[in-house]
């Protein structure tokens, strides 16, 4: 990182204050991490999870309680991917580090037809093979670098193209019940990240495989909220908000609701009144 001067430095010790307290919010909020854990941080070499670690690594000198950092990269052996990278990167810090070896580059563009998107199936391989690596190092946390911005757009995804009500959620237990998710960065902004990344200067690594894939939902979801959020400043965190603010008896899921024991109560308000009038 270069030395800051002026309003540089003060603009970079806002933001980073501002990010640190965020991620130790969300920590708290959701108890992500407890003491003696074994954090497992997933790093792709993307601006987000260079954040993640870094943000990570210095609450760790100030939490409450003890717990361990172990970086570990997937290398899916994608054209040009830059392996020195993240182990110079990581050695120089002096972070305990794994990194995993698996072609899942080539059964991805073997299985997924030319005009559909990699992401899906992507995310599914990556997912598994982390997960059973957690389980291998004796990893008791899987920390993943979505943010605030990932949840929203996830939210809307599901909505128009699943017809569900679902985004990710801060903290997750997998199906199988062996492995715990966190997303520290749930209450941080892209822009945050972003800019976070410029200072610290982290060696970003381009995803090249999904990244130059054209009409993505995603990317129609993330235009989208940018033109809400320039023509309505504050609708994605009001959205944010709602997701952590659900009124199940609001919406019509009777798995979640019940509906159907819905029951008049009148003669118990009657009661209730003729009491009151004594």
């Amino acid at each position: 990182m270069a030395e800051l001067h002026g309003r540089d430095r003060l603009e970079f010790n806002k933001l980073q204050k501002r990010l640190r307290r965020q991620v130790g919010n969300a920590i708290a909020r959701y108890q992500m991490i407890e003491e003696g854990d074994r954090v497992m941080v997933c790093l792709s070499g993307g601006k987000d999870s260079y954040g993640m670690l870094d943000i990570l690594r210095n609450l760790q000198q100030t939490a409450p309680v003890d717990f361990e950092l172990v970086a570990v990269n997937l290398d899916q052996k994608q054209p040009g991917f830059p392996e020195q990278v993240l182990p110079e990167y990581l050695t120089a810090l002096g972070v305990p580090f794994h990194i995993l070896e698996k072609d899942t580059y080539s059964i991805v563009t073997d299985l997924v037809p030319e005009h559909k998107t990699y992401c899906g199936l992507c995310s599914r391989l990556r997912r598994g093979t982390l997960y059973g690596f957690a389980e291998e190092i004796g990893a008791t946390k899987i920390a993943l670098g979505h943010h605030r911005d990932d949840i929203v757009e996830t939210l809307f995804l599901n909505m128009f193209y699943g017809g569900k009500l679902k985004a990710m959620p801060p903290k997750l237990l997998s199906d199988d019940g062996r492995n715990l998710v966190i997303r520290p960065l749930a209450f941080c902004r892209e822009d945050d990240l972003a800019r976070y990344a410029e200072y610290r200067e982290f060696p970003i690594i381009p995803c090249n495989l999904c990244g130059s894939q054209e009409n993505l939902q995603r990317k129609v979801i993330k235009q989208m909220l940018r033109d809400w959020e320039r023509q309505y400043p504050g609708r994605t965190e009001t959205i944010f908000s709602a997701i952590c603010n659900v009124a199940p008896s609001q919406l019509g899921d009777p798995a979640l609701f019940d509906f159907t024991g819905l029951q008049l109560r009148r003669e118990e308000q009657v009661r209730i009144a003729a009491r009151n009038l004594r």
